[in-house]
């Protein structure tokens, strides 16, 4: 028996799910901006009272833990530790880019395709890793920045399809042949269920004392320009 409450923050886009054995129980998300410290204590305080209504506590909280926003992956990193605190229950930390990867898995067909996940950094720089149609990973996370030439040794082998979020800025810049777009794809909290319940039975926690978001780069601030 595993009930795992599961929470994304890594983007614009809030969004909280509820999962007992794998069925998801409760799901709440909301893309109007980055309103995640108004909006996560809601959805969770929403999910948990599905579970206290049956008498019921969660086994352990799910993270997204990135790439990403890193004002977002602070927000639902610092408050899945604070729920595993309260209930004395384990952190079970899920990658960004695979979750997003598996909802695009679910849109293609194709076996022979590569398939690049890309959260929007800066300007013309994502986030972004390579896999393959098993969820293999083909190359390593890391940040990019995009021109006319970027990736042409893997999209003159194959088709690859780039979604996310950092995608959609690519498409006028992408341009080679085998470079394809799933539009309209953000990771959700109930996509990380099959993770998380995969490591909740193999026993993959984080350390809740010591878990950081995979941020890639540390934060930077900009100073105001005097008026």
């Amino acid at each position: 028996m595993s009930i795992i409450l599961h929470i994304e923050t890594s983007t614009n886009v809030c969004s909280v799910a509820l999962s007992e054995n794998g069925s998801c129980l409760f799901s709440k998300s909301n893309a109007e901006g980055m309103n995640h410290a108004a909006l996560l204590s809601v959805f969770i305080a929403e999910a948990l009272e599905v579970l206290k209504s049956n008498e019921k506590k969660p086994d352990a909280v799910a993270v997204s833990s990135g790439p990403g926003s890193y004002t977002g992956l602070r927000i639902g990193v610092s408050t899945a530790k604070g729920l595993c605190y309260g209930y004395g229950i384990p952190l079970i930390a899920v990658s960004t880019l695979e979750v997003l990867t598996a909802q695009a898995l679910q849109s293609v067909s194709d076996q022979n395709v590569l398939y690049c996940p890309m959260i929007d950094a800066r300007r013309m720089e994502v986030y972004a890793a390579f896999y393959n149609a098993d969820l293999e990973i083909k190359r390593e996370i890391s940040a990019d920045i995009i021109d006319s030439n970027s990736y042409a040794d893997m999209l003159d082998k194959q088709p690859v399809y780039f979604f996310g979020n950092g995608a959609e800025k690519c498409k006028s810049t992408l341009t080679h042949p085998n470079a394809r777009f799933i539009d309209n794809l953000v990771p959700l909290a109930e996509n990380m269920i099959s993770f998380a319940e995969k490591a909740f039975a193999d026993n993959n926690f984080v350390d809740v004392a010591y878990f950081e978001p995979f941020y890639l780069k540390e934060f930077q601030t900009t100073t105001p320009k005097k008026m």
